[in-house]
């Protein structure tokens, strides 16, 4: 099944793309884990991120696949979506990402927006520098609003898009090029002097058992869509969406690597009352 571009859903940055031809291009979703596109996508995002601890195991991926939010997964309604991106017979790049909305202990919505949990982004080098990751950070729009429409959301529930994205350090200076795309995007970064966040071990459970976690310290970066220019977040806000996040990992992560960073989160979204939005490339 072919998805759209849809040039309204280009970050503010990105709309200029629109005008080009991107006609050759075709944006197919796997269809479940019997697709032969899954291990295709699949085999691709694990060799270029498992080693770094960053992508999940394939039965994790297959089990999301299967999410209908017609029905809860936890405290939440997910969508999961991974698009392989073809020129030709060629495959250029894939996107996976997860639309989530937070549930009361009723199955109604909860408060806070619809998060777009924007997982894994990747462009085969000879494709990079074109324009393409614009309409990678634009695809996982249309499944947040497929995903709020079946979950029963008011028209209208803002959407926030949010990537867990490493640090730009004097070691890693090859971050900035990935940044500053998102920051020319209209993309904002949650100050992270204030937001100590982390994304859980993804070890299995018998790997985890009787060792230490190892959490890898990451920063948010979010768009705020038809809000891109607000500079600063609502603490309920913040914590609505690293909620949302973790309610993704919530279902295969073990409650001894996930357990400790939500109740961390609980505390330092309440630091203060609105938490800066900076440059996504500032230090």
């Amino acid at each position: 099944m072919d998805a759209a571009l849809i040039a309204e859903d280009l970050a503010p940055g990105d709309r200029g793309l629109a005008a080009r031809d991107w006609g050759d291009l075709r944006v197919e979703r796997v269809r479940g884990e019997g697709d032969p596109d899954f291990v295709v996508g699949y085999d691709r995002l694990w060799a270029e991120f498992g080693a770094r601890g960053e992508m999940e195991r394939r039965f994790v991926i297959a089990e999301r696949l299967a999410w209908d939010p017609a029905h809860p997964v936890g405290r939440a309604r997910l969508a999961y979506e991974m698009l392989l991106v073809r020129r030709g017979a060629e495959l250029i790049a894939i996107r996976d990402h997860t639309a989530i909305v937070r549930i009361d202990p009723g199955g109604a919505p909860a408060p806070g927006p619809v998060v777009v949990h924007l997982s894994h982004a990747l462009i085969e080098p000879a494709h990079r520098g074109g324009g393409l990751a614009a309409w990678l950070r634009a695809l996982p729009l249309a499944l947040g609003r497929r995903c709020a429409a079946a979950a029963g959301c008011a028209p209208g529930t803002p959407i926030v898009l949010v990537a867990e994205m490493e640090p730009l350090t004097p070691e890693h200076p090859e971050r900035r090029g990935r940044l500053r795309s998102y920051e020319r995007a209209g993309f904002l970064k949650v100050d992270p002097a204030a937001v100590p966040y982390a994304q859980p071990d993804f070890r299995p459970a018998e790997l985890l058992a009787g060792a230490k976690p190892e959490p890898i310290a990451l920063e948010l970066v979010v768009r705020r869509v038809g809000r891109e220019d607000e500079r600063s977040l609502p603490a309920a806000e913040l914590a609505a969406i690293v909620d949302a996040i973790y309610a993704v990992y919530a279902a295969h992560v073990p409650e001894v690597a996930l357990g400790p960073l939500q109740r961390a989160a609980e505390k330092w979204t309440r630091g203060s009352a609105t938490f800066s939005l900076i440059s996504p490339v500032a230090t």
